[in-house]
């Protein structure tokens, strides 16, 4: 077995060991009339359920990718397996709470299909770019660069945006300016 097997069958195991450790979500006590809870309650709960396993198979399915590169990638904040390309100029700050970056982002479906390419000004904390990606800024510095795989629900969601679809995963590749 060679080392770069190796890594990836750790990086699996810790991965499911992860998953495995999720909890559910605390669920909104229910106001039950006459015994029995509001249809509107049940539907919650529905799609709370079916949101879960979507989150579920999004995982597996970011694994997967994940294992099928040739680069390393390592499990970081909101669900994000991430290489980190370039870590950037390092007498350089990263980036803080409130403070305008200009980034420059491209994002693709999983097959590899551009959807955006990008480079504007974001205020860090502000919620103006996907969760996947403004967790994950503090471990690059002016310059750095890196590929991030992001689940559906830490990119754009249920909702999605005119260039991507609700429920996409994606590969975002990020440049800090």
């Amino acid at each position: 077995m060679t080392g770069k097997t190796l890594d990836h069958i750790i990086i699996a195991v810790m991965a499911v060991l992860l998953m495995a450790c999720h909890r559910t979500a605390p669920q909104r006590p229910s106001q039950r009339l006459n015994g029995s809870a509001p249809e509107a309650d049940s539907a919650s709960l529905a799609i709370l359920t079916l949101n879960q396993k979507l989150a579920m198979s999004a995982d597996d399915q970011l694994l997967n990718l994940m294992q099928a590169q040739e680069e390393q990638y390592a499990l970081y904040e909101s669900n994000t397996w991430m290489t980190i390309l370039d870590r950037g100029d390092e007498t350089e700050p990263t980036p803080q709470l409130n403070e305008e970056w200009t980034i420059r982002m491209k994002i693709y479906t999983l097959e590899k299909e551009l959807l955006v390419d990008t480079e504007q000004s974001y205020t860090i904390g502000k919620e103006e770019l996907p969760e996947g990606v403004e967790n994950n800024l503090g471990y690059l510095h002016r310059y750095g660069k890196a590929r991030l795989l992001v689940p559906w629900y830490s990119a754009y969601g249920v909702t999605g945006t005119k260039e991507v679809e609700p429920y996409e995963n994606l590969i975002i590749e990020i440049e800090l300016k």
